[in-house]
């Protein structure tokens, strides 16, 4: 019997189950926002607000211990540079979880895990949109180039006719008056 283990098993045994938290909390911290199923972002939640507590405090055992936690070491130092600056006023409650719906293959609950406050990310958005834009610009000009050209090889096309219908009527002339001649 499981008496006094409060922690979701997940279908795991212990090694399994930490790599999963390890995995979730390196992609949320790189990411800043997640789509998994609801029990998993339930069960990872306590472990990834123990680590963002610790990158607060931001002092060498911590710092240590996240890098014992988490192996990337970009994420690890945008999560004590970054991460832990941008919660050094909230005490605790770092991360939401957003349901969504069923997955349609098992039916699952899924959900979104974000951290709560996503600077970076809106800059990244506005950044895109900024890129959409210039994109938009380039394809209407590549766009426009494209009906020049065509509109280039329609004028070809129309001027190749009329040669050759005035070459075919040169002919037809030159027949007629050899034929003329003739008689």
């Amino acid at each position: 019997m499981r008496h006094n283990n409060k922690n979701k098993t997940l279908g795991r045994q212990k090694g399994s189950r930490k790599s999963l938290y390890r995995n979730m909390a390196t992609s949320l911290f790189k990411d800043e926002s997640i789509k998994t199923t609801l029990a998993k972002a339930k069960a990872v939640r306590p472990y990834i607000e123990k680590i963002i507590t610790k990158a607060k405090r931001g002092n060498l055992a911590d710092i240590r211990n996240i890098s014992s936690e988490i192996k990337n070491k970009n994420v690890i130092s945008k999560l004590i540079l970054d991460i832990g600056k941008r919660f050094s006023k909230r005490d605790g409650g770092y991360t939401r979880i957003i349901k969504l719906g069923n997955r349609k293959g098992d039916g699952s609950q899924m959900a979104i895990l974000e951290l709560v406050s996503k600077k970076e990310i809106k800059k990244e958005v506005s950044s895109s949109v900024k890129e959409d834009s210039k994109k938009e610009k380039t394809l209407s000009s590549k766009s426009k180039n494209i009906e020049e050209s065509k509109d280039a090889s329609k004028l070809k096309s129309k001027n190749k006719k009329e040669k050759t219908s005035e070459n075919s009527s040169k002919k037809i002339e030159k027949k007629a008056s050899k034929a003329e001649d003739k008689k």
